[in-house]
């Protein structure tokens, strides 16, 4: 059945050439609000019965929720044909972040990351990526008119570039100044390094924060952590993105997931400095979140203030993030693998 929640108004109304305007921008409204043609209490029972067995409202529900004490929540959400995903609610003073995910399951397979353990299962669509913020906007006492959220970061399960039309079409859609106006300046798009791909957002005319996963200032490093690294070399990574930042006048913000004994000597950082030299881009120091099943550990708060240290000497600009979300998992793919393992030994049972 066709989704309509990335429909605009004008579109609804081709889909729905029998209903007056009113209507349609009814409809228009509820979706953008997160609710089911079940809810869409000022349309006539019959209308509802009709859209509800013609088209898809929204692409996923809300399976589980957990919530850390520091106001983090993460949701494990449902999708119409049974597959889970994963999005984190971050509170900040600022506003408040949705970190989105883009495929089921990941083909990049780099090797600290929980969502890529098992494979790409599929891309998700544009109105599923929509639904995830239009659900949890909800969730958190939002509406179309008055948004619970600000900022938006696709950062979760999944590669975004990876699965490029549906996430170019979801940009579009979820900053429509008629639906929820999320503005693109708001929103970063993560990627490991799809080099083609990286050169095509630049073109788009789609003002996101661009950042990069890089996690190593060289080849041979970035190739045991990152398989990508196979077939994009770091520095051809890093020209795309000053090539985004030349196009777009975006800023580029490149991730480090700091590795205990692996990426956080003065050599990497002095490697950081020769391969960023002239670009006015971040570094965003993640101390790495724990994954099962990976030999890779979490640095220490005093090395990771060290690493840190020394960035700083070089002249580098670097943060360290504010690490969220431990309590619920929050690490990408955790919780939708622990959630099926126990969905299997189940038998199957939700």
């Amino acid at each position: 059945m066709e989704e309509l929640l990335t429909k605009t108004k004008e579109e609804l109304a081709g889909l729905l050439p029998d209903l007056p305007a009113f209507r349609v921008g009814q409809i228009f409204e509820w979706l953008q609000r997160g609710a089911d043609f079940s809810e869409m209490s000022d349309l006539p029972k019959a209308l509802r019965e009709r859209l509800s067995a013609g088209f898809v409202a929204q692409g996923c529900r809300i399976e589980q929720k957990f919530t850390a004490g520091d106001g983090t929540a993460k949701y494990l959400l449902a999708l119409r044909d049974g597959n889970l995903i994963e999005c984190v609610f971050m509170p900040h003073g600022y506003g408040n972040t949705l970190c989105l995910s883009t495929q089921v399951g990941c083909r990049m397979g780099c090797r600290f990351c929980a969502s890529g353990q098992n494979g790409l299962v599929r891309n998700m669509t544009a109105a599923e990526l929509l639904s995830q913020v239009a659900v949890v906007n909800r969730d958190n006492g939002g509406d179309a008119r008055r948004r619970a959220l600000s900022n938006l970061v696709l950062m979760g399960c999944g590669e975004p570039l990876d699965n490029y039309d549906e996430v170019t079409a979801f940009l579009r859609a979820v900053s429509d100044p008629e639906g929820l106006n999320i503005s693109l300046r708001s929103i970063s798009l993560s990627t490991c390094g799809l080099v083609p791909n990286m050169l095509r957002l630049a073109d788009e005319g789609l003002p996101v924060v661009l950042a990069v996963s890089l996690h190593a200032a060289d080849d041979k490093k970035r190739k045991v952590i990152m398989p990508v690294a196979n077939r994009y070399p770091v520095e051809e990574i890093v020209d795309a993105a000053r090539t985004f930042f030349r196009k777009t006048g975006r800023r580029v913000i490149f991730e480090y997931a700091m590795i205990r004994d692996f990426n956080i000597s003065d050599g990497d950082a002095e490697r950081l400095k020769e391969l960023l030299r002239g670009f006015p881009a971040h570094l965003n120091l993640i101390p790495l979140n724990p994954v099962e099943e990976s030999a890779f550990a979490s640095p220490g708060r005093a090395e990771c203030e060290r690493f840190l240290k020394k960035l700083h000497e070089l002249g580098l600009s670097a943060t360290v993030r504010r690490s969220t979300g431990r309590e619920v998992q929050g690490s990408c793919g955790q919780l939708r693998r622990r959630y099926e393992a126990g969905r299997a030994d189940r038998g199957g049972e939700a």
